[in-house]
């Protein structure tokens, strides 16, 4: 069992880790590096506990806990959020520290309640700017609707520049360490991007306006400490800087192409696609999906311009393999993307309206309607159509 680590004088990570997790969200999201549920006590004249963890991982939370403070007394219990990974432990903490106050928005409570109307627990709404005096320290709270559920909020300790902000710039990774500058800078921020991609960015209008508001209101944040993954405390400027960039939906000279096949004819295509965009100077991420983890290819969506989906006709439709893509794109919105479909049929087609109809649902422009589609087996003319189409993605998606 990891063991409680101090942040600063008086404020602990008591969280988990779990090394072995391989799904989030059931089977909706892939986490290969596993994951870690952060809670972070803060002793002071009064103590409060911020989250607490999946229940699974309960008595860890409670051992490290009593490390420091044993027999364990909280005044105040936060709840940013009561998604089961974050709030699974709170009827044992509650259980533990029954006068403990609650401290939490409106649509926490009523989600609280709903879980546990069989006890009445000590409960207050805090709204933005409700402000909560430990001694030393304060707690200030920020409201943060839908980022990712519309009961999340953001702690604030002013005193110390810490930002406990939930699920908003986390990671899904488990690591023996707590810190950003102890962790691969580029591993950090390649989870932190998939963490995004899949999660947060249907909601990048609203991440926009908080990062407007926390820099209206002159939040000086040294230190953010998310209930996934580690903590930001080299360079907090780091993952705020990446956030306003992917909830815009900058992008750079990148596409990724997305397919699968049945006899090689769809893939001959996206090599075909894939080789043009190249000599037009672009990055390219090619995924056959069949071999793939959707999520990874999500995360190189995030900052590509052009997304090519390819797949033939089976059963009038498309390969069955390609949908569950489709379907993540279409609930994600990405923005600023252009997009093509492309691919082969046999005796009839079907596939490629369905492809291009799916796109156009995510928010994609299509770059070129209908895209390239072949009977049976492309011929060389077929292939350098591909090949050229190619390039002029390349050049509409240049810097």
């Amino acid at each position: 069992m990891s063991q409680p680590v101090a942040i600063t004088d008086g404020i602990y990570w008591v969280g988990a880790v779990d090394w072995n997790i391989r799904y989030f969200h059931g089977p909706a999201f892939s986490t290969h590096r596993g994951t870690t549920y952060n809670a972070y006590l803060i002793v002071d004249d009064k103590t409060a506990l911020v989250d607490t963890v999946y229940e699974p991982f309960k008595e860890e939370l409670i051992a490290k806990l009593k490390q420091i403070k044993d027999p364990v007394k909280l005044d105040y219990l936060v709840v940013n959020h009561t998604e089961s990974d974050h709030a699974g432990a709170f009827p044992a903490i509650m259980e533990l520290c029954p006068d403990a106050h609650v401290l939490c928005t409106q649509r926490a409570f009523d989600s609280l309640k709903a879980h546990y109307s069989h006890i009445d627990f000590n409960y207050t709404i805090v709204k933005t700017g409700t402000s909560v005096s430990l001694g030393k320290r304060s707690l200030t709270f920020i409201e943060a609707p839908m980022l990712h559920w519309p009961d999340s909020m953001f702690t604030y300790v002013p005193e110390e520049a810490l930002l406990l902000p939930n699920d908003a710039f986390g990671q899904h990774i488990a690591t023996s360490v707590r810190f950003d500058d102890q962790v691969d800078a580029g591993l950090i921020m390649d989870e932190a991007a998939k963490y995004y991609a899949n999660i947060l960015m249907p909601f990048s209008n609203l991440i926009t306006k908080k990062l407007d508001e926390i820099q209206k209101i002159n939040l000086a944040i040294k230190t953010i400490a998310p209930s996934h993954g580690i903590i930001w405390r080299k360079d907090p400027g780091r993952i705020i800087e990446a956030y306003a960039r992917w909830a815009e939906g900058q992008g750079k000279a990148k596409a990724v192409i997305a397919y699968d096949t049945m006899w090689l004819s769809t893939e001959k295509m996206a090599h075909a696609l894939m080789d043009g965009l190249v000599a037009g100077g672009c990055e390219v991420k090619l995924f056959k999906l069949s071999v793939s983890d959707r999520n990874d290819v999500i995360k190189e969506i995030l900052d590509a311009r052009a997304v090519l989906v390819g797949s033939p006709t089976i059963n009038n439709d498309i390969l069955p393999v390609v949908s569950p893509l489709l379907d993540d794109l279409v609930g994600l919105r990405p923005k600023n993307k252009v997009g093509l479909a492309f691919g082969a049929y046999g005796w009839g087609g079907g596939a490629q309206k369905i492809l291009e109809e799916r796109l156009k649902a995510a928010k994609i422009e299509l770059i070129a309607e209908p895209g390239p589609t072949v009977q049976w087996v492309p011929r060389g003319e077929d292939l350098q159509r591909c090949y050229e189409l190619g390039r002029k993605i390349a050049a509409r998606i240049a810097d």
